[in-house]
């Protein structure tokens, strides 16, 4: 059995990388690993933290009811969203990656740096990235 780890945030650009994510696990017969990332300190109070177990709950009842076998991790660690992602890839020998992309203004992207591009460049397995609708 495979193994797909996908980058979830709670934002149209998570949503759609869980729903192609899923569809290509019930497709290939493949365990998914949905990986929330967070870089915790100040920034991530408790509000937050009970914010996200409830989103990561609705994840996991959506999972259960599309009968795919998942494991959620959600990280909160200091790093990069890209570095768990391209770790736990790597940890589980996945087979590949799905990220959510979003648009963003080229000065955006020049000084926030690019998640998405960072995994693209730096994965260790294949990389699907897709857009929201």
């Amino acid at each position: 059995m495979g193994t797909i780890v996908v980058g979830y945030v709670p934002k149209p650009e998570g949503d759609a990388a869980l729903t192609r994510a899923t569809e290509e696990a019930k497709l290939r017969g493949s365990r998914l690993v949905v990986v929330n990332s967070h870089r915790g300190g100040r920034d991530f109070d408790r509000e937050d933290a009970l914010e996200t177990e409830q989103q990561l709950q609705d994840v996991r009842d959506r999972l259960k009811d599309s009968g795919v076998e998942h494991e959620i991790r959600q990280l909160v660690r200091g790093m990069d969203p890209a570095d768990d992602l391209i770790r736990v890839a790597d940890d589980v020998a996945a087979d590949f990656i799905v990220i959510g992309l979003r648009r963003r203004s080229p000065v955006g992207k020049l000084i926030l740096g690019s998640n998405a591009q960072r995994v693209l460049l730096d994965s260790p397995c294949p990389v699907l990235a897709v857009k929201s609708a």
